[in-house]
């Protein structure tokens, strides 16, 4: 589609502007690699993003090697800044062992500058599968899900992220738009302007940034005025531990 794709370029052209850095996507997002690819060839851009994706192929080191290939090829490029091996919660140990000694042996040839995992359920054994797999490998970054309705990592996970110096990226902060949701109609309380919050995008945002475990939050935008809004969350203070928990409580007191 034309115009969605030029409000894309769009979309990518603020995020560089505007300071911006990460891209993570995966070949399982439908076209999003193609896309991607074009698009940052196209605006000549490429050498300004942080560009991560994601292998899944569990059947063979040949089909992991196809596969992350393959990506190489969508992306339009020969090298990545973060390879990542998807969906590892609740994945074989020995296949996920493999699957990072194959990663590694990427990066030692300067295939990807770092590597790691993600995990997207919302389990405490998947949890501490992910505290384990920190503490036994020796992983650059590790991708979950993390948001005010979705705080399950936010102990055990996190702290471990942070003991071993593992970079950590976070998705869906917005819980799938559940958090707009449950403030829908409300306007942004006065407090949060002592943390520099002028939407209720940025009020989320900022308790997760605040947060010194986290690395980078990944809104996924798709529409300009989203994403220079999610930018400013980047920008002022932050809230400190007493006003996070400030935050909680009055997002809890809403459901």
């Amino acid at each position: 589609d034309a115009a969605k794709r030029a409000e894309r370029r769009t979309v990518i052209r603020t995020l560089v502007d505007e300071g911006g850095r990460l891209i993570d996507t995966a070949p399982s997002y439908g076209r999003a690699e193609n896309t991607l690819g074009d698009l940052l060839t196209e605006m000549g851009v490429r050498d300004r993003i942080f560009l991560a994706t994601k292998v899944r192929a569990t059947s063979s080191r040949d089909a992991c090697i196809a596969e992350m290939q393959e990506s190489l090829k969508r992306l339009r490029t020969n090298k990545l800044d973060l390879m990542q091996i998807h969906n590892v919660g609740f994945r074989d140990r020995a296949e996920t062992t493999a699957q990072l000694a194959l990663l590694r042996e990427w990066k030692a040839g300067g295939v990807c500058r770092y590597i790691g995992v993600t995990h997207s359920q919302d389990q405490q054994s998947a949890n501490d599968r992910l505290v384990d797999l920190m503490q036994r490998e020796k992983l650059d970054f590790l991708q979950v899900n993390y948001s005010m309705a979705e705080r399950s990592v936010e102990q055990r996970v996190l702290a471990a992220a942070a003991d071993t110096g593992t970079a950590v990226l976070t998705n869906l902060p917005f819980a799938r738009a559940q958090l707009f949701g449950a403030v829908r109609g409300k306007p942004l309380p006065a407090w949060a302007a002592e943390f520099d919050a002028t939407s209720w995008g940025q009020f989320f945002l900022k308790y997760l940034l605040a947060n010194a475990a986290v690395t980078c939050v990944i809104p996924g935008s798709d529409k300009p005025e989203y994403m220079a809004d999610n930018l400013n969350a980047g920008r002022g203070r932050l809230p400190d531990a007493a006003m996070r928990r400030k935050m909680v409580d009055y997002i809890n007191a809403l459901s």
